[in-house]
């Protein structure tokens, strides 16, 4: 089957430029191709070359731990979530009320733990935000 008709014919590239640069040269687009939204290091030197936006995205290193927590967080907030689905199932499914009452203190429990992963949460998106956030 064959490729479908770009609707924008000006657009497609058909004319091939090549060039040799040093491996220094090289090495900056590279690198600048792994920090920018560009997908090969042809499509970064078309970028320069036609003066078009070239986005660069620096990574802020200091985020590294606060992230690292908050996403420990989610998975242990996760972990609580599947406990408590599965007591609650148990508990609907369960006979007596001695083993009802199992499984509500048991989930109770679950809930606890929640309340203090969620303040955890909390306070690390209001220090996130105090020093991300443009202060108005």
């Amino acid at each position: 089957m064959p490729r479908k008709k770009s609707p924008h014919p000006e657009q497609l590239l058909t004319h091939r430029i090549r060039t040799r640069v040093t491996a220094a040269t090289y090495q900056k687009l590279e690198k600048l191709q792994t920090e920018s939204d560009c997908q090969s290091v042809g499509e970064v030197a078309r970028k320069i070359l036609s003066g078009e936006k070239l986005n660069v995205f620096y990574r802020d290193i200091s985020l590294n731990a606060p992230m690292e927590e908050m996403a420990l967080i989610r998975k242990e907030l996760k972990a609580i979530g599947i406990n408590i689905n599965q007591q609650t199932r148990y508990f609907h499914s369960s006979k007596s009320d001695a083993e009802r009452a199992f499984y509500v203190n048991r989930t109770a429990a679950q809930y606890r733990q929640t309340e203090a992963k969620v303040d955890r949460l909390l306070i690390l998106i209001s220090q996130l935000a105090q020093k991300w956030l443009p202060k108005s």
